[in-house]
């Protein structure tokens, strides 16, 4: 009986800890936190955001942090395989916009208790709160690991320790030091899926204001980088949302380049100038003899008016009768085209993943096993693989953790 040592109790490393367990290994996972899939429980918000229902074509252009590599595990274990996995486990599944899956409970504590009690089933021995301190390889060889100065035998090693974000979680970077000593390149770990700092004072006054259908232009060194069309929300500290969190990836390189990075909102993306310069004269029409500040309450929600009346250089007070073309204009080209200036992204602790990490260039896409080290399965987070929000990440986790566990049980 093969002997496999999983290193981390999330996504990845439950689904290679079950796959290994039913092709016959004996399976060791090692979890540092008193209990399995802490990042797991508060993905989604808490209700888990399972998989994305799209062909495995469009996963991978969802997934722009090598999601070609993921290819090969991705048709071997496709979001359907993910559905039928967790219906099997009695979990039931629900279909919700942008082809996400969720529990139908929307709950993420009862994903990990089918998960837990699948592995209880299949005689896995989960050791909770031990924090593995090494892998030991000889001759470019896995051995075994080291857990609190004792050293554990095995045939391989399946490290899925997550990669740097949410470290409160357990993801604090081991992986990537385990990776490295043994003779792994890891990529620049950076931020993805995180929310965005903004210079701009008047972010404050927007606070918890949310804007639904805008189009956000995303600008490096006065280039135009991105489109993206969608919903976005105003933090104290700046922005956030989903169209803002899947732009983050590449704000966190352009920043990292020292690039200067901006976005420009377009609050009205569904007409053309000239469409909203007639829609801005009705409102006029029907407020004359008002204060333009009030009569903009059925263009723009109340806390934005005042930001765009002193961006177009307006008066609040002053009354629409007496705005002039020029004024007209200046509001035309602020609406669809709020600036913002990106001054940093939020730390990678306060990201939802991580771009960066074990090269993937240094792993059989079919396996998963180091082609450095003999025995060595790398899986989930930990890679440089990265994905958009909608379920993409997680269903890259369970693919890759299903090679992983199948393949190193038949070493």
């Amino acid at each position: 009986m093969k002997k496999i040592i999983i290193i981390g109790g999330g996504p990845a490393g439950m689904m290679a800890a079950i796959r290994a367990a039913e092709n016959g290994a004996r399976v060791i996972l090692f979890e540092r936190n008193n209990k399995l899939g802490r990042k797991l429980s508060i993905t989604g918000k808490g209700r888990c955001n399972l998989t994305n229902a799209a062909d495995t074509q469009e996963i991978i252009k969802n997934i722009p942090g090598n999601g070609k590599f993921l290819n090969s595990v991705l048709n071997s274990f496709t979001s359907n395989d993910t559905i039928n996995f967790f219906e099997s486990l009695g979990l039931k599944t629900k279909l919700e916009r942008g082809n996400r899956i969720f529990p139908a409970s929307d709950s993420a504590a009862e994903v990990i208790e089918v998960l837990t009690r699948e592995l209880e089933n299949l005689g896995v021995e989960v050791r909770l709160n031990s924090r593995v301190e090494n892998i030991i390889a000889n001759d470019k060889k896995v051995l075994g690991v080291e857990v609190k100065g004792k050293f554990f035998d095995c045939d391989a090693v399946i490290l899925a320790t997550g990669g740097a974000s949410y470290p409160a979680t357990g993801s604090t970077g081991d992986g990537f030091k385990f990776a490295k000593i043994l003779g792994h390149t890891v990529t620049e770990i950076l931020p993805a899926l995180v929310p965005l700092e903004i210079e701009e004072d008047f972010v404050k006054e927007l606070q918890g204001l949310s804007l639904k259908n805008v189009r956000v232009t995303l600008k490096a060194d006065d280039k135009v980088a991105a489109e993206i069309f969608g919903e976005m929300l105003f933090t104290h500290f700046g922005i956030s949302g989903p169209i803002i969190l899947t732009l983050s990836r590449q704000v966190a390189k352009f920043l990292a380049y020292e690039k200067f990075v901006e976005v420009l909102i377009n609050l009205k993306p569904a007409l053309t100038p000239e469409q909203l310069n007639a829609r801005i004269l009705r409102d006029f029409e029907k407020f004359k003899g008002k204060i333009i500040k009030n009569a903009m309450i059925e263009l723009l929600p109340q806390k934005l008016i005042p930001v765009i009346l002193d961006l177009a250089y307006i008066d609040e007070n002053k009354k629409v009768d007496e705005i002039t073309k020029l004024e007209r204009q200046n509001l035309i080209e602020i609406l669809r085209g709020l600036p913002l200036t990106i001054s940093a992204t939020r730390p990678i602790s306060e990201a939802i993943v991580t771009a960066g990490g074990v090269s993937v260039k240094e792993i059989n896409p079919k396996t998963m096993e180091s082609k450095i080290v003999e025995n060595l399965f790398i899986a989930g987070e930990v890679l440089d693989v990265d994905g958009n929000t909608g379920g993409f990440n997680l269903q890259a986790a369970w693919a890759m953790g299903n090679s992983a566990g199948i393949f190193a049980a038949q070493i």
